[in-house]
């Protein structure tokens, strides 16, 4: 009987990724807005019957494809991460930039899954909590990044308007309550503007625009890390910049 349980497991495993593959070449060719269950079966050879019992709906699915899109996208930026962390050019500001270049590399190697988990929504579908996970390995990476300059060489912190005091103060409450209010508005400013600029190139808004995209794209994440306080004395001999804010 264990036997044929493990059997019948490996045979669901191998054909939820079939059914997987598919929708991806779908979604690749047709869109997300386009993805169908019927058609899915039609290609594998399946009864639609069949494929409901991995996947009763469509957007079964594509929660499936969204949670494996932002797993494959956190995989490669821990992994970029992780291979900077803990070495000599593995300071904040530098483990920043690696993440965000990384999430870069990722989505001009997988566009058509990055435009579904980063472009225009799917009409009819809401992403349930089940996502949540997958989708904040990235921002918890450069949370984390933060975190450990903060607590090691500080961070600059620009003042924010009186306005956005208790707004803030909320967001640091529920994202990171061990980080100033005035890091965390920052920090999520410029996680938007990461997927901005991402977004920008993967759509083709940068074509006949900017060029050298990669030195572009490099440039943009360091001024993002100097925007979040990632501001050290820059070595003796370098020019002065001009980094500003209060480190704390």
């Amino acid at each position: 009987m264990t036997t044929a349980r493990g059997v019948r497991a490996r045979a669901r495993i191998e054909v939820t990724a079939a059914i997987k593959d598919e929708a991806r070449r779908q979604l690749a060719a047709e869109g997300a807005s386009k993805l169908s269950l019927r058609a899915v079966a039609r290609e594998l050879g399946m009864a639609s019957s069949a494929l409901y019992r991995y996947f009763p709906s469509r957007d079964d699915l594509l929660t499936a494809l969204i949670i494996d899109a932002y797993d494959s996208l956190g995989e490669s930026a821990e992994a970029a991460h992780a291979g900077i962390a803990g070495t000599v050019a593995g300071g904040p500001r530098d483990r920043w930039i690696t993440v965000c270049v990384a999430a870069r590399r990722w989505a001009l190697d997988h566009p058509h899954e990055y435009a579904l988990i980063y472009g225009s929504p799917v009409p009819g579908y809401t992403a349930p909590q089940t996502t949540v996970p997958a989708a904040s390995r990235v921002g918890l990476l450069l949370v984390g990044i933060l975190r450990d300059a903060y607590r090691g060489r500080g961070v600059a912190r620009t003042p924010l308007p009186a306005a956005l005091g208790t707004e803030a103060r909320r967001m640091a409450a529920d994202l990171a309550p061990d980080l100033p209010p005035e890091a965390v508005v920052a920090l999520v400013s410029a996680w938007a503007q990461l997927y901005g600029l991402i977004g920008f190139e993967v759509f083709g808004q940068f074509n006949r625009v900017v060029e050298d995209r990669e030195e572009f794209f490099r440039h943009a994440a360091d001024r993002l890390a100097h925007n979040v306080g990632l501001v050290y004395p820059e070595p003796a001999g370098t020019p002065a910049g001009n980094d500003g804010g209060t480190v704390s």
